[in-house]
């Protein structure tokens, strides 16, 4: 399935994506997307095998809290300091890349609504790309 052409979708502020969405949404995108990845070949050996649950929680938090939600994510674990959070990970471009396809993938599953899954595309495929630490390897 191709995504939808983003350009021709309207305009949703990110702080209104829960509204749109909400905990339920969030749940079934960010389940969705970890059902993915213990199989992946580049992604899996990044994540901790007993860890795949806490993993879930944390993405599920920081989404709902960055997208207008609930400040769970900020009261646990304080602010998001993505770069900072993601330093012990060699993320090359391909690594990067197989994310937002693996993203992609759920958010085709989790079937949100078309305005907000717009404004989650952008921000996944901008953010993976500012998460690369190591711009020459895989």
């Amino acid at each position: 399935m191709t995504p939808p052409d983003l350009t021709v979708l309207p305009t949703l502020p990110d702080d209104e994506v829960y509204a749109h969405v909400g905990e339920d949404g969030f749940r079934r995108l960010v389940a969705a997307f970890y059902r993915q990845i213990p199989s992946d070949p580049i992604l899996g050996p990044m994540y901790p095998a007993d860890d795949f649950e806490g993993a879930e929680e944390r993405l599920r938090d920081f989404l709902i809290f960055r997208f207008g939600g609930p400040t769970t994510y900020l009261a646990k674990r304080g602010h998001p300091r993505l770069r900072m959070r993601h330093a012990p990970f060699v993320i090359g471009p391909a690594a990067r890349d197989r994310w937002v396809e693996i993203m992609d993938l759920a958010l085709q599953e989790a079937a949100l609504p078309p305005a907000a899954e717009a404004v989650l595309r952008r921000f996944f495929s901008d953010t993976a790309t500012f998460l690369i630490n190591r711009p020459h390897s895989t």
